[in-house]
């Protein structure tokens, strides 16, 4: 049977169109930021036969608990604006070997491009996502500018962060109720980085790297971009705030819990003043 014309693919639609938003937004400027996406077998079958490698891609890291899965990535050194137009020179799809010590290059990555720097950070946060809900297949990283900025002005306390943006925005206590998790400062794209994010994608679908940027996970592409636009909202909103000459008045936890018991959610434990027996939830 004849294969689909893979840019057909609504995975591959949805990283076009995803990766140009992103650039839109200034979130992902020059080649800042990357998305690792994980594919079923059912989804690739129309379009691939995965039994064709274009080439081999070794990995420094060893991925045995993600041993063939199949995943489209965007490449390293590649600026999302040019994404939408040149698909097959920016995003690639990759199957982890049986060893899980490097990736059989399915469609793309033309010219010799090479996935993300970060892929092994996002592998490893594939496997936190995993092991919490197996649902969860989309590992997004960029640079939302207000979160950023943030990241330079208020506390680095999880719990004081997490906070501030609950109270930003009514929204978010329901959107994000576990919460922001936060590393220190580290270098990109190495082992250690990943490790310190997978740990925290454990408990947190949000992990803040401070004075770089966002990494967002989750069952479906347009459910991580809204978990980070939300949060991103709630850290522009806190920007304009400060702007305006500070708060004078805010969501209080009582209202917090009041929130969470209409919306069916569970605040990060220890992250609210109140109990919800002292605010009658």
């Amino acid at each position: 049977m004849k294969k689909l014309s893979i840019l057909q693919a609504p995975f591959v639609q949805e990283m076009m169109k995803t990766a140009a938003n992103l650039y839109r937004l200034g979130w992902d400027e020059r080649n800042g930021g990357n998305i690792s996406y994980l594919l079923k077998e059912e989804e690739i079958a129309p379009f691939l036969t995965t039994t064709d490698v274009l080439r081999k891609i070794p990995m420094d890291f060893e991925a045995q608990e993600l041993a063939g899965c199949s995943f489209i990535v965007t490449g390293s050194g590649k600026y999302f604006k040019n994404v939408f137009e040149e698909p097959a020179e920016n995003l690639g799809i990759l199957r982890v070997s049986e060893d899980g010590r490097s990736l059989d290059l399915l469609w793309g990555l033309e010219n010799e491009a090479l996935p993300t720097s970060e892929l092994p950070s996002h592998l490893m946060s594939h496997c936190a996502r995993l092991s919490v809900d197996p649902e969860h297949r989309i590992i997004m990283h960029n640079h939302a500018t207000h979160l950023l900025a943030m990241s330079f002005t208020h506390s680095l306390d999880e719990r004081d962060f997490t906070r501030t943006l609950w109270q930003m925005c009514t929204e978010c206590l329901v959107v994000f109720p576990e919460g922001v998790s936060i590393l220190p400062w580290m270098v990109p794209g190495s082992h250690e980085i990943g490790e310190a994010t997978a740990k925290k994608m454990k408990k947190t679908r949000l992990v803040l790297w401070p004075q770089h940027g966002i990494y967002g996970a989750g069952k479906e592409m347009d459910e991580v971009f809204g978990l980070i636009e939300t949060a991103e909202k709630a850290a522009k909103v806190y920007t304009y705030v400060c702007a305006q000459g500070g708060i004078q008045q805010t969501i209080t936890d009582e209202d917090l819990w009041r929130l969470s018991e209409t919306f069916g959610v569970s605040p990060r434990a220890g992250f609210l003043n109140a109990s919800q027996d002292e605010v009658g939830v």
